[in-house]
């Protein structure tokens, strides 16, 4: 009979926050694969490539979430099997989409009513930006 002792996994933190898998309950995800790419991510640094292939356009004041941020959620969504865009108005507010994306409060956010960000996303990229993602991946 397999005896298992490990109480949980440590993952690099977020900020000052610790992130550690544990199996006694709490909070919990089906997608804590999630942290697994995460890791991943943090050596390959293939979300940060992408987002330096873009140039922002938006007005600085009303930029809620960084090219960086938005480019996370799509990548880790679509890792993890959300492929539509509408999947996103729902991940807004899981607090694991939010550890993923970077962000430094991840309670995650309330739904939107107008529709995802990433749709923005889609259509803004010109040919050179694409040019540059190419390069970096």
């Amino acid at each position: 009979m397999t005896e298992c002792t490990q109480c949980g996994f440590e993952f690099a933190a977020l900020y000052r926050r610790e992130v550690v898998a544990r199996f006694d309950g709490g909070e919990m995800t089906t997608d804590a694969g999630g942290l697994l790419l995460r890791e991943v991510d943090g050596q390959l640094r293939l979300i940060d490539r992408l987002a330096a292939c873009f140039i922002d356009h938006r007005q600085p004041e009303k930029i809620e979430h960084s090219v960086r941020e938005l480019i996370a959620q799509r990548v880790y969504g679509l890792t993890m099997g959300y492929e539509d865009l509408n999947d996103h108005d729902q991940l807004r507010a899981d607090p694991l989409m939010a550890l993923l994306a970077g962000k430094a409060e991840p309670a995650g956010a309330r739904p939107r009513e107008s529709g995802s960000r990433q749709e923005h996303l889609k259509s803004a990229g010109t040919d050179a930006e694409g040019g540059r993602c190419h390069s970096a991946l």
